[in-house]
């Protein structure tokens, strides 16, 4: 039978729930086990499509279109396997379930509740995951123990324990052992605190994680352990470290796995000889690169956090860290362009909805092509290079994107618009390209050759496409369309084959990027931006820095 791990957390969010599960994950599978992970938020968004991401952090898509908590980017890195939309449920695609079926009649007119309506639709959908492919099931529940959206979770996991055996449930809870600077000690009372409240919901935890900024001493696992009435044995300590790549390593020497599995009857010991060889490469970087975030959420970089990984990745397969410059797209407008850009080794162009900052973005997106600076666009940042290339090269200085208007009225050139099927639709989400989608390659380009292959699939989220009118024009002016869906309407990348480095891609190719197999995209440009930094790009050109020709109109 499938064995469950429920991880929960206390005190504060935040604490790395999300890495303590997928860590474990790490250390199940390196055991042979077939995992797969699932998050349970309790917030009642239906799904994290709509949020700002100064809300919630980015949106991480899977492959099947699902617009999912951030969480699953790091199940997906630390595990390596793919995962579904069916991996994340919120509190409200569960009561939109269980509305519909009351609607429907399932229910034979019965009084609809928490319990068993609302519970049940819980676990069903952990237990969908729960098929004879799968070893173990990991699910994490967002929030903390005591927040009051948190309840029918809690009581729907404590169930899981009735329903499928005691010896195949097993509750991980993380909390926190601060450290109290004026008395000078770590204290365990949060920790105290957050198991009471767990075990008056019914839930006594099998395992606790103390998450902490410094290691705690054995006499305060002890203690933990005598007043959570858990073994000591169970009780490990996840204080920080360097990076999150090690973090499974750290959980291994501290025996929660072997605390879980002993619990959950699983044998056996993993083989972390890769994972260790990974840590090695991660801790043996000593040359850096300075790359350059362009958004308009940088000052919350779980906005981004699928891009910082990938970037790492790629740092690590060159042995180098990078050292990356979070730069608000509108301080790249107009004149501070230079002195944002100048030293930097590589740009990324962020994806991103709305007009705000686009045209320091533009700006951006020109300066790194003039100046010879290796620049990868994703999604918004292939449009606005773009509108940049129109405006600049094509001679078109209205061109735009039809997203966005030019003194309130549309741009005479739409280089970027919504297809004709899509025009019409007045559900915008109803527009918009979500998961995997199929690009075929242009033979001999850059991203040919960094894929190794004529064909890829990358995960999709947007809705504004490369208008296919100008795409001749272009091309004419030595912009190529290096990928094309298979019908040839939609331009998936662009290139420019005389620069070191001057990518775009429709696609978010950070969702499919992994510790040990660093995203395409992203190792072509850490090995640009490394050439540029010993001296093997072309040195910077002067420029004039002159305003674009449309006046930047970024809104709020």
């Amino acid at each position: 039978m499938t064995k469950h791990i429920f991880v929960t957390g206390g005190v504060a969010s935040a604490l790395g729930k999300g890495l303590t599960a997928s860590s474990l994950g790490r250390l199940l599978k390196n055991r042979g086990l077939r995992v797969t992970m699932q998050k349970l938020d309790p917030y009642i968004n239906v799904d994290p499509g709509t949020m700002n991401p100064f809300e919630h952090g980015e949106v991480f898509v899977t492959e099947d279109g699902g617009e999912t908590d951030l969480d699953l980017g790091h199940y997906e890195r630390f595990i390596d396997e793919n995962l579904s939309r069916g991996s994340n449920a919120t509190t409200g695609s569960i009561y939109s379930a269980v509305l519909a079926a009351e609607r429907r009649g399932d229910y034979l007119g019965k009084t609809v509740q928490v319990i068993p309506h609302v519970t049940d639709e819980i676990k069903s959908r952990i237990t969908r995951l729960a098929n004879a492919d799968v070893d173990v099931v990991i699910t994490e529940i967002g929030g903390t123990v005591g927040d009051i959206e948190i309840l029918p979770f809690l009581e729907a996991i404590r169930q899981m324990r009735l329903d499928v055996g005691r010896n195949n449930v097993c509750y991980v809870h993380v909390t926190l052992v601060p450290f109290i600077g004026p008395s000078g000690e770590q204290k365990t009372k949060p920790t105290q605190h957050s198991v009471t409240e767990l075990r008056s919901r019914g839930i006594q935890p099998d395992a606790i994680v103390c998450r902490s900024e410094n290691p705690i001493s054995d006499s305060l696992k002890e203690k933990i352990s005598r007043l959570c009435d858990v073994p000591v044995d169970a009780v490990v300590n996840a204080a920080d470290a360097d990076s999150i790549y090690e973090i499974p390593l750290v959980m291994h020497d501290e025996g929660l796995d072997r605390a879980v599995c002993d619990l959950l009857q699983i044998e056996g010991e993993p083989d972390l000889t890769v994972w260790r060889d990974l840590v090695d490469r991660v801790r043996g970087s000593e040359r850096t690169v300075k790359i350059g975030l362009v958004g308009k959420y940088v000052s919350l970089p779980d906005a981004y956090l699928s891009i910082v990984e990938s970037l790492n990745h790629a740092g690590f397969e060159r042995g180098v860290k990078i050292d990356l410059d979070w730069i608000h797209a509108e301080e790249v407008e107009g004149l501070l362009v230079a002195s944002r850009l100048k030293d930097l080794d590589g740009v990324i162009i962020a994806p991103g909805f709305g007009e705000r900052g686009v045209e320091g973005k533009i700006r951006a997106a020109n300066y790194s092509r003039e100046n010879n600076i290796p620049c990868l666009g994703i999604c918004l940042g292939l449009q606005v290079m773009v509108v940049e290339f129109a405006r600049n090269e094509l001679g078109l200085p209205l061109a735009n994107s039809s997203e966005f208007d030019v003194g309130n009225k549309p741009t005479p050139d739409p280089v970027i618009h919504l297809m004709d099927e899509q025009r019409n639709v007045t559900d915008m989400g109803g527009t918009m390209r979500l998961g995997a989608y199929v690009a075929e390659l242009l033979p001999g380009s850059q991203v040919a050759t960094l894929y190794d292959k004529t064909v890829v699939s990358e995960r999709h989220r947007h809705r504004y496409e490369v208008n296919p009118a100008y795409r001749n024009r272009f091309e004419a002016h030595g912009l190529v369309c290096s990928g094309q869906s298979p019908d040839g309407k939609l331009v998936e990348f662009i290139e420019l084959p005389d620069h070191p480095f001057w990518v775009g891609t429709q696609a978010h190719p950070e969702f499919k990027s992994r510790p040990n197999r660093p995203a395409p995209l992203f190792r072509g440009l850490v090995g640009a931006a490394l050439d540029r930094s010993e001296g093997r790009n072309p040195q910077l050109i002067p420029t004039d820095d002159k305003e674009d020709a449309q006046p930047s109109r970024s809104s709020s």
